[in-house]
């Protein structure tokens, strides 16, 4: 019965090394939207790997369970698993990884609860600062407008999203700047960066004693950033996607010497201005698929003494 313990060395060997790949490679700035879905893939089967233990764990453990799991399977399938062998690790590990399992759900509706209440809040202060027109129905997508001394642009996600910004960022965006601010967060909201901004808290929160997790969320948020000026800088233009971003930014310090806050702006104006060179399309295609088949690895280890068995 050594699959589970198995899979969970290969699911620490995927917490430890993708992280240090990833770190090394230069491609992912490259490609934002490639590395959004290689980390993703990276994390679904670190998951994996502890789903599939705690499984295999709690068949060894109970007899229930293994009736459950292993319902409509041959009796040569159950036996190549040799799960009567188990010792007294198999239910200790079952419950562990299923009291992870439940934490980490638990710090999920957490965020998305903490999230949605953020957003209340903001929607009840937009509604206070920038009331409905006579007739204008709340539930329309559309531009609010605040009076403002900052210069600020945000995107208020949610059944009916809006593109908030402030009359100083209206004075200091000129030309299409104001369009390609309007296009980096329509981008968010197109790709749902915010459910990745959630599920990526959530495992940084649930669990801060593991590295996997904590890079995972920051490149999370480094990674939309970079994504979204993409989707916006095809439209309008790298120059004016990056003076947009500079007017906005200008007054809040993240230029000088010792920036001050959103230390990634003058990175993402950089990238702007001195874009580097895409990867090919097959190129693209090829860390896709490599991607994709990561999370298929403990499966197949999952399915090895079965397949034998059968074979």
């Amino acid at each position: 019965m050594m699959v589970p313990a198995v899979l969970l060395l290969i699911g620490a060997l995927f917490a430890v090394a993708a992280p240090r790949l990833l770190a090394r490679a230069d491609w992912p700035d490259r490609e934002p939207v490639v590395a959004l879905w290689v980390w993703q893939c990276v994390v679904a089967a670190v998951l994996l790997c502890c789903a599939l233990s705690m499984t295999l764990s709690a068949a060894a453990a109970w007899q229930q369970v293994r009736g459950h799991v292993f319902a409509t399977a041959p009796s040569a399938v159950v036996e190549a698993y040799a799960l009567g062998a188990a010792g007294a690790w198999a239910p200790t590990t079952a419950v562990a990884l299923a009291c992870g399992g439940v934490w980490s759900a638990a710090m999920l509706v957490r965020e998305v609860v903490r999230a949605r209440t953020r957003r209340r809040h903001r929607r009840a202060e937009l509604l206070v600062r920038a009331p409905l027109l006579p007739g204008e129905q709340s539930g329309t997508g559309r531009l609010v407008v605040l009076e403002g001394e900052r210069p600020e642009a945000w995107w208020l996600p949610g059944a009916s999203p809006r593109l908030v910004v402030t009359t100083a960022a209206l004075r200091r965006l000129k030309g299409r700047q104001l369009d390609a601010v309007l296009a980096h967060e329509q981008g968010h909201a197109r790709a749902r960066h915010d459910w990745l901004l959630h599920c990526s808290a959530a495992l940084a929160d649930g669990f801060p004693q593991v590295p996997v997790f904590a890079a995972f969320r920051d490149e999370m948020h480094r990674l939309v950033e970079l994504a979204a000026d993409d989707m916006a800088s095809r439209r309008f233009g790298r120059l004016t996607t990056a003076l947009a971003l500079v007017e906005l930014n200008e007054d809040r310090g993240v230029f000088g010497p010792c920036p001050a806050l959103r230390g990634q702006v003058p990175q993402r104006v950089h990238r702007l201005l001195t874009p580097p060179d895409r990867l090919t399309a097959a190129h693209r295609l090829r860390l896709t698929a490599v991607a994709a088949l990561v999370p298929v690895v403990p499966v197949l280890v999952t399915l090895v003494p079965g397949l034998r068995a059968l074979s």
